[in-house]
């Protein structure tokens, strides 16, 4: 599985021939990319409507790729009515197989314009990723992560809007993924985190969960 991190909260999976973006914000500041450079596109999900998530790009995306675009009902018929032909309109709880991949929609405690706040599980067969969209910690966290065997975790980290380093660390600590990688932060003044901080507290926390640090434009690769 290779990961790319775009900056804020926004991630580019590869897993054999797929492509899927994440909260593809590719007109925020720290993106190292723009709708311009996606050459291609399988699926594109989309946690909630706030601008800094990247609904208007995952439009673009969808219609210069023919991805499919996944998100809550309420957004996605609004992505249906924006001009793409692809779009599945999931609920909580709800699960969609996209070729080789399943993606389901799980709750998070935020706030939205349309429909509700949400994460997402998707299950490659490289591995299974959790993207939690905006949120604080709860404790459905660990049934997701005894339910999905959740190999990748990505935690927003920044506070103010979101859990901080603290409650990213109890978060992980209740997924009990392989793998940690923090998000959602530095992009704005007011959401400053210490990823370092977030890192001591994660091996406080939990055994055996590696975190990664990762700098916007920066890939990894990983093996589960």
């Amino acid at each position: 599985m290779k990961v790319t991190y775009l900056g804020h909260a926004s991630f580019k999976i590869e897993c054999r021939e797929n492509v899927v973006y994440i909260d593809p914000w590719l007109t925020g500041p720290t993106s190292p990319m723009k709708v311009d450079d996606v050459e291609k596109a399988d699926i594109v999900l989309v946690t909630h409507d706030h601008g800094d998530h990247g609904y208007a790009e995952a439009i673009e995306i969808c219609k210069k790729t023919g991805a499919y675009f996944v998100a809550i009902n309420e957004l996605g018929i609004q992505a249906k009515g924006d001009g793409v032909e692809n779009v599945h309109t999931l609920n909580i709880g709800g699960s969609v197989e996209i070729g080789d991949i399943n993606v389901t929609l799980v709750h998070a405690f935020h706030s939205c314009g349309k429909g509700a706040p949400t994460g997402f599980i998707a299950k490659f067969p490289c591995g299974t990723v959790y993207h939690p969209g905006d949120t604080g910690v709860f404790s459905d966290m660990r049934l997701f992560g005894e339910m999905y065997g959740i190999d990748l975790f990505l935690s927003c980290i920044g506070s103010y809007y979101v859990m901080d380093e603290h409650q990213a660390a109890m978060a992980t600590k209740l997924v009990n993924p392989k793998v940690v990688i923090p998000m959602h932060y530095d992009t704005f003044p007011v959401i400053k985190a210490d990823t370092e901080d977030f890192r001591n507290k994660v091996s406080q926390a939990v055994k055996d969960v590696k975190v990664e640090i990762m700098k916007p434009g920066e890939s990894i690769e990983l093996k589960f």
